[in-house]
């Protein structure tokens, strides 16, 4: 029998735990003829930068689960999970005395979205074929160098 996830960390035990090891997540990537699909932080330490929709693996969360969950939280759709594009490591928070991150990068393709029309996305996602200069540059350097935007 799989466990069942737990909910969140509490942010002091989260704090207490990624200030001592890697922390894996996934980076939900979806490119199409509009360009990469970006969504902009509100909190946390790289709050007001675009990004690649991304999180978190969950204990015991198979990869294509978090991939799903996090497309479905950040970007209210359902997608399926592609082939695995790399992984990302993150200097810049390390640098910063956060934590460090390293993510795997799926490509994944919407299914039906769970809004009237295909690009009914929520306010903070939007579609990209020149990145923005407000975004990780390492997540930057990963779309450029898989030819996902210039």
């Amino acid at each position: 029998m799989m466990p069942v996830p737990r909910g969140p960390l509490p942010q002091d035990e989260y704090e207490a735990i990624y200030a001592k090891v890697p922390r894996l997540t996934v980076e939900v990537v979806i490119a199409s003829a509009y360009g990469v699909l970006l969504t902009i932080r509100h909190t946390g330490p790289c709050r007001g930068l675009w990004h690649i929709p991304g999180g978190t693996v969950r204990f015991g969360e198979p990869l294509t689960g978090a991939v799903e969950r996090v497309a479905q939280q950040e970007l209210h759709l359902d997608v399926r999970t592609g082939r695995l594009l790399g992984f990302i490591e993150y200097p810049s928070h390390l640098a910063q005395g956060l934590d460090w991150p390293v993510g795997l990068a799926f490509l994944a393709e919407p299914g039906a979205p769970l809004g009237a029309g295909p690009l009914d996305l929520p306010d903070a996602a939007r579609w990209y074929s020149r990145l923005p200069d407000e975004m990780h540059d390492e997540q930057r350097e990963f779309l450029r160098a898989h030819d996902l935007a210039e």
